[in-house]
């Protein structure tokens, strides 16, 4: 850059300030041609801009330092001309030309020897900064408003200089090359060797057991195939990142808030085993969330009509009025105020009001005090109910005894005991005792508005001697809505779904916030800013063709070890940030920010189709998508109809008309901001600022409406509209159904985990957890919902995924197979080759080799350890014996027989015993699901022994077939470890039952080894070769051998059941 200086005072036009950096372009033959927009000159065709590497410059303005002077003499001309060349008037700005004088007589001085370097001579610019307070000019570098360039009187000001560009609220982070493209070229390296060494394990087979090869070829082909379409989604993993200052600077800077509001959902149904302190301490998380109070509803689902949930929600919000402005005073994270008062942290720190310790002291006593009421709510309230009960029985009594006073009749009318209000009024949800419209199953609707509607401005808290100092804090509390849908015998109200469903219609009508995010009653905010972040990429360009941004799972009270694979982050920080490069993750039920529009079954604004056999070809979707109008019939006119169902237009969608205009308001509402060109089907900013008009007697009936059990029938609700019916996994089927119509989601991976939740840590709860899951994935593979025959709006790799999803169960049947395998060699003595060959060595450790350095690579571009790796290794293979396996028979008795699979609740409460919180991790509860892994560790250690003796006491040892099986047996053991672990229980107690099962299964398979296979020499005439002494010897010994084994056997059984 060039520091030429031009003696021409550019012309002032328009009134505006004169630039101290020029515009200048060197010609070819070296003169500067200025090309300041301020000359308006038009030089595109005088000078036209050539190839021969002309670079445009610029002509800055240097200020007066001593070494940067045209000449001593002329000190005066030189600041006059100075004044000039900086567009300032010396009749206008007087006082402006004194100072700049001032400074030039500064320069003048004979203290220039004084500024020079001892050693070298040259002149030191920082010592003449310093002593001459010299300042760097105008500019975006240095803006300086004190004497010597006081530039805000002639008319500038910083916003003159600063460029504020468009900025984008969320930026893509490719994996480095260094890591990603080294992983795949292993994944076709490993491809290739599969494919040759199943080419070679083909054509030589093992003539001695020709059985043995032909279960182990079928199970390695599966294998192979079910790794390829794991590993094929993941070959473009990547990151994101999103700029909160700009959400803020864009949405914020207009006095009121123009971000769209957001409706959040909690959902819960029992109680029991979802502690309604739990519950509580989510809700205070979310009514305390970083994010505009009059832009936030917050709805929970009671799908069990429980008084215990509805009075718990009241005492929640009454806590709430104290904790949420406690968060916003001092910035508390997390929000969830049993969570904060357990952190083993230091609480003081950052944190920098001087009342902070007296408020955490007063607020946790506050939520001790409030923790002794919810836990008495159960007591209070059958209390409460019994003393009403009384009083009731007591008044009909009365009454009979005044109308029979002169009968005979002295029989006593037993009164139905009811549940009852607080306010003395009967609970019109689920009684204690059941009784006609109050039971599980038959009760009206509920729906009652605990926290009104946040006044649109502030509301400023102050000084209250009795509670804390909120002067200054803005003490409003976001809407919460209690919801509990009718329910009636005769329909079927299909769970959490039907749940689900009920909210989106309730939510429409009060609120119709245009995102819905749903939480399950365990998971709380433990980032308040979440919100702020999943509205990035809503908000973001091309946001209007997101669906959903899912949040990762995180866990809490996972044992040290995680030894069931809990936290499951291979899944949540690999498999899910690889499907983000493609179509988007999955939904996985919670921790999901939607889109309504797209709930509603809509399809995006752009879409593209993918053709050709792998999707390579990308083309614009030629369906013409009209926006939604009032009029239902002017749609389906205006689109044109798809053959695929899942392309078709939502028509139906009950018959209220207040639920039906909210969703043209949706769908604008939750456009992004129309601030840049390149922004398509945007809103015009400020359109969100004003109030939504206050709730009133007509529109919460039309809720209560819209949550009867009738509303539903005649409609698409289910089948195309809101959450998929017809699968215990219907988030899964929810999320493909929305992909499928071309939309697009998001992972949305915070630094502070967005959200927190438990998971089971017993065994026997984790395996029924997975159960379900498989059990619903099965299910998607023989519906309409197989990827299979998806549209061509599904990527082919997402495609593939969704597949995955469907199929992994199955891998199950297989992998029972070969884990049995080893078994099977070690009791025949042969093995799945012929002998350990030099190829077969080679192709083995080929694969192994591929598969560890994949896993590594997988670590370091996942951010997941390997140990937790290995944990989900182990647990893929005890899972995928018990849970996987039986989730394929019961989904097959589903489909054939028509079956109907139903399961029990997850239980989310805490263990009871204070002194170990993973009390849980040790009790052994017997499961069905136990009987399969079990079988599968005592066989392949009755193997090991049998085989290891077969061996030992045969005439020719064959060492290679035994150490084949026995390094495969032990594979299938190393696997089994947690699950052995796991039945010791704590001190390695191991439960009667585990006896009983292990020595019946050892009994078993020994004697009907001795019956199929018996010991050579049991009869001569069965091998017509003569035989050695010896032979016949090491027969006798191996089968007396046997046969103390089965007896030591069966008195280990005998012994663990008196036990």
């Amino acid at each position: 850059m060039s520091t030429n200086k031009s003696s021409s005072s550019p012309s002032n036009n328009n009134g505006r300030p004169p630039q101290g950096v020029r515009f200048g372009r060197r010609t070819s033959s070296g003169r500067v041609v200025s090309l300041s927009q301020d000359d308006d000159q038009d030089v595109s065709g005088e000078y036209p801009i050539s190839s021969t590497g002309d670079s445009m410059n610029y002509t800055v303005m240097m200020p007066p330092t001593p070494d940067n002077q045209p000449g001593l003499g002329q000190a005066q001309a030189t600041s006059s001309s100075r004044l000039q060349r900086n567009g300032y008037d010396n009749h206008n700005n007087g006082s402006l030309g004194g100072k700049l004088d001032r400074r030039v007589s500064v320069l003048k001085s004979n203290n220039k020897s004084m500024l020079m370097r001892s050693q070298t001579g040259d002149f030191d610019h920082n010592r003449w900064l310093f002593e001459t307070n010299g300042k760097y000019g105008i500019g975006t570098a240095c803006w300086s408003e004190e004497d010597g360039y006081d530039a805000t009187s002639a008319g500038m000001t910083m916003d003159d200089f600063t460029d504020k560009p468009w900025k984008p609220l969320t930026r893509k982070i490719n994996i480095p090359p260094a890591i990603i493209s080294p992983y795949r070229l292993l994944v076709v390296i490993r491809l290739v060797a599969l494919i040759l060494f199943l080419g070679w394990r083909v054509q030589n087979p093992n003539e001695d057991a020709l059985w043995l090869w032909g279960l182990s070829i079928v199970c390695e082909i599966w294998f192979a195939f079910s790794w390829l379409l794991d590993q094929l989604p993941k070959l473009n993993p990547i990151d994101r990142a999103v700029d909160l200052g700009a959400l803020k600077e864009k949405f914020e800077q207009q006095g009121r808030s123009d971000l769209p509001g957001v409706d959040i959902f909690v959902s819960t149904a029992d109680p029991e085993k979802e502690p309604p302190l739990v519950t509580a301490n989510t809700i205070l998380s979310i009514l305390a969330v970083e994010y505009p109070v009059e832009k936030v509803s917050c709805y929970i689902s009671d799908d069990g009509a429980s008084i215990l949930t509805f009075e718990a929600m009241v005492e929640a919000i009454n806590f709430g009025e104290l904790w949420v402005p406690f968060c916003r005073k001092h910035n508390i994270e997390p929000r969830n105020p049993d969570t904060y008062f357990n952190l083993r942290k230091d609480p003081t720190k950052n944190k920098k009001k001087m009342d902070f310790v007296k408020d955490r002291r007063w607020i946790k006593r506050e939520y001790d005090e409030f923790k002794v009421r919810i836990n008495g709510l159960p007591d209070a309230i059958k209390n409460r109910c019994n003393m009403l009960n009384s009083k009731d029985q007591l008044q009909r009594n009365d009454n009979i005894n005044e109308n029979d006073e002169k009968s005979d009749n002295n029989d006593k009318i037993e009164v139905q005991k009811a549940t009852w209000m607080a306010d003395g009024t009967h609970w019109p949800g689920t009684w204690y005792q059941k009784a006609p419209d109050h039971a599980k199953g038959d009760h009206a609707g509920i729906l009652q508005i605990m926290s009104k509607v946040p006044e649109v401005d502030p509301v400023m808290g102050h000084y209250d001697e009795k509670k804390l100092d909120f002067t200054g804090i803005d003490i409003r509390l976001p809407m919460f809505v209690y919801v509990s849908r009718e329910k009636r015998p005769g329909y079927d109200h299909n769970k959490k779904a039907g749940a689900m469903n009920a909210l989106v219609r309730a939510s429409a009508v009060l609120s119709n916030g245009p995102f819905i995010l749903n939480l399950d009653c365990d998971h709380y905010f433990y980032n308040s800013m979440a919100i702020r972040e999943g509205m990035c990429y809503m908000m973001d360009r091309g946001g209007d063709r997101i669906c959903y941004v899912q949040f990762p799972q995180r866990f809490e009270g996972i044992d040290p070890s995680d030894r069931y694979a809990n936290h499951n982050t291979v899944f949540f920080d690999g498999n899910m940030r690889a499907l983000d490069g493609l179509q988007g993750p999955v939904y996985v039920g919670t921790g999901c920010m939607f889109r309504r529009y797209a709930l509603y079954g809509f399809d995006p604004p752009r879409a593209n189709e993918y053709t050709g056999m792998f999707g390579q070809y990308k083309q614009p979707t030629t369906r013409t998508i009209q926006e939604h109008s009032d009029q239902e019939e002017d749609m389906s006119d205006t689109q044109n109809l798809a053959s695929h169902p899942d392309l078709e237009l939502p028509k139906k969608f009950g018959n209220s008309s207040v639920f039906t205009d909210s969703i043209s308001v949706a769908e604008f509402q939750g456009r992004p901001l129309a601030d840049h060109i390149s922004v398509k089907n945007g809103r015009p900013p400020g359109a969100l600022i004003h109030p939504r008009p206050p709730l009133d007697a007509p529109t919460v009936a039309e809720a209560v409406a819209v949550i009867s059990c009738w509303y539903e029938d005649n409609t698409e609700w289910g089948a195309r509209i809101g959450w998929i019916y017809g699968s215990v996994t219907e988030d899964v089927v929810t999320g493909y159904r929305m992909h499928n119509r071309g939309w697009r989601s998001v992972y949305c991976i915070t630094k502070r985990d967005a959200f927190r939740g438990t998971a089971p840590i017993n065994l026997t709860d984790r395996l029924h957890q997975v159960l379900r899951w498989a059990t619903g994935s099965v299910e998607i593979f023989f519906s309409r919902n197989n990827p299979m025959i998806a549209t061509r709006r599904l990527k082919f790799l997402q495609r593939m995924a969704y597949l995955n999803v469907g199929i992994y169960p199955f891998t199950s049947v297989f992998l029972v197979v070969y884990c049995f395998l080893p078994a099977l060699s070690l009791f025949s003595g042969q093995f799945i080759v012929q002998g350990l060959s030099v190829p077969f060595l080679s192709y083995l450790l080929t694969i192994t080799v591929c598969l560890m350095l994949l896993s590594l690579l997988e670590v370091k571009w996942s951010g997941i350890g390997l140990e937790e790796w290995w944990r989900n290794e182990q647990f893929w293979v005890i899972g995928g014996t018990s849970a996987h396996f039986a989730a394929v028979l019961q989904g097959l008795l589903k489909v054939i027989a028509g079956v109907e699979i139903s399961f029990t609740l997850t239980s989310k409460s805490t263990s009871e015993d204070e002194d170990d919180v993973y009390a849980d991790l040790y009790v052994v509860k017997w499961t069905s699901l136990f009987c399969m892994p079990l079988t599968i560790i005592v066989i392949n250690l009755v193997a090991l022994v049998i085989g290891f003796s077969k061996t030992v006491y045969s005439v020719i040892p064959e060492w290679n077939k035994f150490l084949g099986g026995c390094f495969f047996s032990l594979w299938v053991l190393a696997h089994m470890y947690p699950f052995a672990k796991g039945l010791m229980g704590r001190k390695g107690r191991v439960p009667t039952i585990v006896w009983v099962w292990s020595g019946l299964v050892s009994i078993t398979v020994s004697l009907l080894w001795i019956t199929i296979s018996p010991p050579q020499g049991a009869d001569v005439n069965q091998d017509k070769r003569p035989k050695s002494p010896h032979a016949y010897e090491g027969d006798k010994v191996f089968r007396m051998f046997l046969n103390s084994l089965v007896k030591e056997m069966l008195e280990i059984t005998l012994n663990g059941f008196v036990a």
